[in-house]
Parts: structure tokens; sequence; C-alpha cells
């Protein structure tokens, strides 16, 4: 059973990195996916977000990360998947993410699987990292071991065009 882990993931965190790590038993597969608007900014490319969460999972047979421009359920159809897997911090989350899986059902009958934050991981999210980081602060407590910003694939943001 193959399910997707969504996001922009500019930068990707522990908190995301928590998710994934809880949702590899109940899958045989999880495909990260980069979703990539080009309306958006973005403060790292997608070669170096792609390259820094690959290189936190190049020892996971079970995941496997892609980048993607559509839509999320047309990201899972083509990755074979039947769920998507959605990290939820707050009530303001989770109603986003209700809204967002009633029409991804009805799109395409895909299921969302909602796990909560975990408690100490729930105030983390990449727009603090982001707004630290524009700031010269050390956030590498925040980001997966290596995907922090002394690692190579992010030592040097990449504001994306509109």
């Amino acid at each position: 059973m193959t399910a997707i882990f969504t996001g922009s993931f500019d930068p990707y965190t522990i908190g995301h990195h928590d998710i994934v790590r809880r949702a590899l038993p109940l899958f045989d597969q999880i495909v990260i996916g980069i979703g990539v608007n080009e309306r958006k900014q973005y403060m790292f490319s997608k070669e170096q977000r792609l390259k820094a969460i690959g290189e936190v999972y190049a020892h996971e047979p079970k995941v496997s990360v892609e980048t993607y421009s559509d839509l999320t359920v047309d990201f899972a159809r083509r990755a074979g998947a039947h769920y998507i897997i959605k990290g939820v911090r707050s009530v303001k989350d989770f109603e986003y993410e209700r809204e967002q899986a009633d029409i991804n059902r009805q799109l395409s009958g895909v299921e969302t699987l909602l796990l909560f934050a975990s408690p100490e991981l729930a105030s983390i999210s990449s727009s603090l990292v982001r707004e630290l980081i524009h700031f010269g602060k050390d956030v590498s407590h925040y980001l997966p071991i290596p995907s922090h910003p002394s690692h190579p694939s992010l030592l040097t943001p990449h504001l994306s065009p509109l």
C-alpha cells in the first residue's frame, strides 16, 4: 500500500520528518511529494529541497522523494497511492485539511490520513524556520540531519521567481 506525503517543504522540518517516521509502519511505500507552484516564491529551489529531503531518507527504501506541479490527486494517481498523509498542528490546520480531504476524495476517491503533530513539535513550521533563517538565527535543531542549513543542499537560499 502506497501513500503520499505532500507539501512545499520550504524547508523540510523535524515536524515533517516526525510525521513520515510515524506513518512508515502503516504503509509499504511513502512518496514525499514536493509541491511546486509557479506563482509562489520559495526560499529554497525545488532542486535544493529535493536533494536535502532525499538525503534524509537515503537509507530508507520505503521512502522516495519527487516534485510535482499539478493537483495532489493527480500526483497520487501517478504514484499509485490511495492515501494522502497530512500532519495537523492545530484546529486551524485541521479545518483546512478536512476541506482538502473532502475535495480530494470527491475528485478521485483518495483518502486522507491525518496525524496529529507530536506536542513538542506542534509549534514548528517552515514559515517560522524561514523567518529565523532570514534573521541569521541557527535553525539546525528544527531541521532533520542532513537537511540543515550547514548542509550543502541548503547552504544558500534561492528565491524562485514569481
